[in-house]
């Protein structure tokens, strides 16, 4: 218990919560504890009934059964993964601008759902935002080579494409992935692709509430548009214009 406990604590504060709560929400469900009827993302009741909840709970709640267990499994990996690579990555000492972008993404992800004409849908969010995080670690990563199941080996930005069809093979819905995908392009191209390689203007900013309560613990960057230290360094080592190197990668697998 005590290697599981050390294990915990390693774990990057955000993704650690965020985890924690991947886990302890479905099983609150899985009790009975809460009918996993208040715990979906239901447009009608959330938007007519003033259910302000369900778009939190549906961040967290997964229905955990014979049929999705695994697909389930599967994904808090990916979130475990590639949430604390993120987190101690590119955002490293930057914890309010890494909730930045989880906040970004969440509503981003809550208003694509909840414009959906059919207000009947049963929703959960899990998946779309998990997929988002894997994006844009996949977009800082680009050209790395990474390996999937059976040894397989391609670019890690294919590596979002991959996972949508693993997903849907094990039971997924390609339109959660597919939303995922799609907001976290957004959220790179904002945060990184316009202002950095287009010379556009940062559209993105952190709030500084979220600095007040998060502080960065490196006195190092803060606010979007801004490339991280290991960012930095490696576009000033290019010569001439070209396109940035978006930090070092990592196989899948990877600890």
């Amino acid at each position: 218990m005590s290697d599981l406990g050390d294990w915990f604590r390693s774990i990057p504060l955000i993704t650690r919560y965020w985890f924690a709560g991947s886990i302890a929400v479905p099983l609150i469900g899985k009790l009975g504890l809460v009918s996993p009827v208040y715990l979906f993302l239901w447009p009608d009741a959330f938007i007519n009934r003033f259910q302000i909840w369900r778009p939190i709970t549906a961040t967290f709640f997964f229905p955990v059964g014979p049929g999705t267990g695994f697909l389930y499994l599967v994904n808090l990996y990916f979130l475990y993964q590639y949430s604390s690579r993120l987190e101690t990555g590119a955002f490293d000492g930057r914890p309010a601008d890494y909730m930045f972008m989880l906040l970004f993404n969440w509503i981003c992800i809550v208003v694509s759902f909840c414009s959906s004409p059919d207000f009947h849908n049963i929703l959960l969010l899990m998946i779309p935002l998990i997929m988002s995080v894997l994006y844009v670690w996949a977009q800082l990563n680009r050209d790395m080579i990474v390996s999937f199941w059976f040894g397989t080996r391609f670019k890690a930005c294919y590596l979002p494409w991959v996972i949508l069809g693993f997903n849907y093979i094990i039971g997924g819905s390609v339109i959660n992935e597919l939303i995922g995908n799609l907001v976290g392009h957004l959220y790179f191209f904002l945060m990184f692709k316009y202002p950095m390689d287009l010379g556009g203007r940062n559209f993105l900013s952190t709030p500084q509430f979220l600095y007040r309560w998060l502080p960065n613990r490196r006195g190092g960057v803060s606010g979007f548009g801004i490339p991280p230290a290991s960012m930095r360094r490696a576009a000033e080592d290019q010569q001439g214009g070209g396109r940035h190197n978006w930090g070092q990668g990592f196989r899948l697998g990877d600890q």
